[in-house]
């Protein structure tokens, strides 16, 4: 049960829906507790339950045959400019959330686990199901991107939209 608020948090993220996430959380839950006995003592529990968790939502979408796909992702990368934009020196919160919301799900999962939920790759790879290298490849890309949305969204000093405009 100390898990839950953190739980709950991740599915607030993903789900962008009370209703949703509750269920999501709730649904989590009675996995973990009908599959107790396949958790090792001594690991991370957190961790465990987020696979869960993230189990359940795949599964979730499955049924309702509708996996969020971006679109634009082939657009986005081949407009990706090598220039890695300054971190703002003002940024609020609103900024960060408003610029994660702006890039792809599968980056914005890897981003929260790590710097979020404080998981090691290794964790998130197992939660996730994905290699580890996969792993590193989205923190480093969805990072990369949080920059460039930060930048585009306004977030950046003054200086910066000069600089992108002289581009």
């Amino acid at each position: 049960m100390p898990h839950v608020d953190r739980l709950f948090r991740h599915a607030m993220w993903l789900e962008r829906n009370r209703a949703e996430a509750e269920d999501l959380v709730q649904e989590t839950l009675v996995q973990a507790l009908q599959s107790f006995q396949r958790f090792t003592p001594g690991t991370n529990c957190r961790a465990w339950l987020l696979s869960i968790l993230q189990h359940v939502r795949t599964n979730r979408q499955r049924k309702k045959g509708r996996i969020p796909v971006d679109a634009n992702m082939e657009e986005r990368i081949e407009n990706v400019v090598p220039f890695v934009p300054p971190v703002p020196q003002r940024l609020t919160d609103e900024d960060m959330l408003l610029a994660l919301a702006h890039i792809p799900q599968h980056h914005q999962e890897v981003i929260l686990l790590c710097d979020v939920e404080d998981l090691t790759y290794k964790e998130i790879a197992a939660a996730l199901e994905i290699p580890i290298g996969t792993v590193m490849s989205r923190l480093h890309r969805g990072r990369e991107l949080l920059r460039i949305e930060l930048a585009r969204a306004g977030a950046a000093p003054a200086g910066m939209d000069a600089k992108r405009e002289a581009r």
